[in-house]
């Protein structure tokens, strides 16, 4: 291994961003720029010749050539968006470079035909991008603290995002023809291996436990590490060690991948597709069995280092182990090896040595599983990533960073996993104990997995990003930001209900015709029980969600593909502690069931417009609402025949060569069994289409009281 100064370029350090004066830290932001390029292109001497540059090894995966352009094209890009750099180095090649990174399904492959550019000229661009970048970097103004609005955080963003790729183009390396890469000094092996040993069960006690960073943390962090998320962890059992190769062939020998009642669904798939039943890092050796590929050599199998798979095969030899034990074999979940992780005491960039195999502090590749003991679990940092059964989702308080708004986001589709604990080569912010990196579950990445044993059922959900347009809409407008300085229309409509009705029961509030559910949390507020009912299951889906887990994640369209992410939060609104009040139905309007009675107050939001007969349902609400109670409509009473035929309309035409008003439809249909409280009230309120198109309008308020 290298010494000395060169062996700088691999036990790294993370800056810490709250300390030191700015010249200081420009400094140091410098040198771990300069050390993350040339580890980077260190990494990429390995390969022998001209063919590994083009070749793809992951045929999932675009080539190597790709990843080396990829991650200076990465600095241009974001240094350009945010107006850092005022030219384009080179325009054709930021086109072709800048996306296709995450690892495509067996069923979304790319057979694109590309014209990759030559490696000269992709080293003549990376040279350019590197003086483009120092200059940077010595004359970019520079005050401390950092923080995620600074200017620095986008050349800290681009450091770090190559750090991530020096680990997954490591993969791709590893899976290329052994004759197509070479060895190096920078790259050398652990020398240690020997019989595995007998893994055990530790009782882990579990507990509170809180996760996610505070925005004013020392350290740089990627989007999907800020805000809050708090779990109770029940007591578990966790694997003393890693699993090994020797535990692992146990599985292979009794068939595991010959076996479609041990794999998931999904997993069962991966492996009729893919799998040659084995781990994609076992080398058939005849009689011998199995050889083990490092990164750049075959060497015979290490039976004590940790095995690499992915989440599908780690999942089949839980099941397996079930099936064997009896007991519940399961991966640990993010809170779960959070539980464990409180073992270890340090993290980086704080630490004097790495605490694991970690951080290519010790060697380029895994290690014995025996050699780093956290406190009777070994190997809970460092070594292989470690798989969990949790789907990646955000933190509560989740806020996109706008230089990089697609880094996160896509990944919250229940399809991404967490991997948690670090490889041998994870270093930077990979190296810390609040990254969160989620691949899809079959991906490849230096990761292997612990199980644990536990009796507690798994309780993860994932808040996915709404992206239906208009329910993203109504999720804005119910919400979201307000516009032009119109208040908040729902929450405007209950409190100037609740101010004409007055005093009076405050049992059971009826919200009919709820969309996406703020007016009927609005209404908890002040009612015992509230029902609500619309038409669009699509709408009460995402209402019941929202009060289910009290966020709903939706993105709302700015111009173009080009959208914004947001997040409902009921605390929040203030609407957390009521919301449980609320019960959500699908019904129609026109024809709602018997068992909708009894109301004390009916709220219809900018229903009436939009039934196919609201003189049938004026005349069906008016025996749903107790003597004394009140109907509350409002409308911007836009008849339109695609929603109400025009015989239907309750005003809006002439009649006898008369004007007859909504107003005067409605007295019509309603004096007999109602009297109106006070004159209408104008509510205005707001939709937003894109950020520059919004529909602005007045709804009449109007409020009666059931005789």
């Amino acid at each position: 291994m290298p010494q000395g100064k060169e062996k700088s370029l691999l036990a790294t350090r993370t800056p810490i961003l709250n300390i030191g004066s700015p010249e200081e830290k420009r400094a140091e932001i410098l040198k771990y720029f300069q050390d993350t390029w040339e580890l980077y292109e260190k990494l990429f001497e390995t390969l022998k010749g001209d063919e590994p540059w083009t070749a793809r090894p992951e045929p999932l995966r675009h080539p190597l050539i790709f990843y080396y352009a990829h991650t200076a094209v990465f600095f241009t890009n974001k240094l350009s968006v945010t107006k850092l750099l005022n030219h384009r180095v080179d325009p054709k090649m930021e086109s072709m470079m800048a996306i296709g990174v995450d690892e495509m399904s067996w069923d979304d492959l790319d057979d694109a035909h590309y014209d990759w550019p030559k490696v000269e000229e992709v080293q003549a661009y990376r040279n350019k991008v590197r003086e483009v970048v120092e200059e940077t970097i010595r004359t970019l103004p520079l005050t401390m603290p950092i923080g995620w609005d600074d200017p620095f955080w986008i050349i800290l963003m681009g450091i770090e995002h190559e750090r991530i790729h020096l680990e997954t183009s490591s993969v791709l390396i590893r899976q290329l023809p052994i004759d197509q890469v070479r060895p190096h000094p920078y790259w050398q092996p652990c020398a240690e291996s020997g019989p595995a040993p007998e893994n055990g069960l530790v009782d882990v006690a579990g507990g509170r436990v809180e996760m996610g960073k505070e925005r004013d943390h020392p350290l740089y962090g990627w989007d999907n590490e800020y805000g809050r998320s708090e779990a109770e962890v029940a007591p578990f059992k966790a694997g003393r060690f890693l699993v090994t190769n020797s535990e692992f062939l146990e599985f292979v020998q009794d068939g595991g991948y010959k076996r479609e009642e041990l794999w998931t669904e999904e997993g069962w798939s991966w492996r009729n597709y893919r799998s040659k039943g084995r781990p994609v890092f076992w080398v058939a050796a005849g009689d011998v069995g199995y050889r083990y590929r490092t990164m750049l050599e075959e060497i015979d199998m290490p039976l004590d280092w940790p095995v690499d798979v992915n989440y599908l095969e780690a999942k089949a030899f839980c099941n397996w182990k079930t099936e064997k034990t009896g007991k519940l074999f399961r991966l640990p979940t993010e809170a779960e090896w959070y539980s464990m992780a409180a073992r270890v005491d340090t993290d980086q960039p704080y630490w004097e040595e790495a605490p694991g195999n970690l951080n290519l502090e010790y060697c380029a590749s895994s290690c014995p599983v025996d050699r780093f003991d956290n406190g009777g679990l070994f190997d809970l940092v460092g070594n292989a990533w470690q798989w969990t059964e949790t789907p990646i989702d955000a933190f509560q308080g989740f806020e996109v960073h706008p230089a990089y708004d697609d880094f996160s986001v896509p990944t919250f589709d229940t399809r991404h996993n967490m991997i948690k604990g670090g490889s041998w080569i994870s270093t930077g912010n990979e190296a810390t104990r609040a990254s969160r990196y989620a691949f899809r579950r079959h991906f490849f990445q230096h990761a292997g997995f612990r199980y644990v044993q536990s009796d507690t059922p798994l309780e993860e959900t994932v808040n996915v990003y709404e992206t239906e347009e208009l329910i993203s809409q109504y999720l804005e407008f119910h919400y979201g930001d307000t516009w032009f300085g119109v208040p908040n229309f729902p929450k405007a409509c209950i409190a100037a209900a609740m101010e004409a009705v007055g005093e009076g029961p405050k049992g059971k509030a009826l919200d009919i015709g709820c969309s996406v559910g703020r007016s009927s949390f609005e209404l908890a507020t002040h009612f015992d029980q509230v029902e609500a009912t619309d038409f669009s299951t699509r709408f009460i889906g995402s209402a019941i969600e929202l009060q289910n887990s009290g966020l709903r994640r939706y993105a709302i369209r700015d111009e173009g593909d080009l959208m914004t992410f947001k997040e409902a939060n009921l605390d929040e609104l203030g609407l957390q502690k009521t919301a449980g009040r609320v019960e959500f139905f699908q019904g129609d309007a026109c024809n709602l069931k018997e068992l909708y009675t009894g109301y004390d107050l009916v709220f219809a939001g900018n229903l009436i417009d939009r039934l196919y007969d609201p003189a049938v349902f004026l005349k069906l609400i008016a025996g749903r609402i107790r003597s004394g109670g009140h109907l509350v409509l409002t409308s911007p009473y836009t008849w339109l025949e695609e929603y109400t035929e025009r015989d239907n309309w309750l005003g809006g035409f002439k009649e006898n060569g008369e004007n007859v008003t909504t107003l005067d439809g409605l007295h019509r249909n309603m004096d007999h069994a109602f009297e109106r409280v006070g004159e209408p009230l104008e509510v205005p309120f707001v939709i937003r289409e894109t950020r520059r198109k919004f529909q602005h309008s007045l709804a009449e308020m109007t409020v009666w009281k059931k005789k």
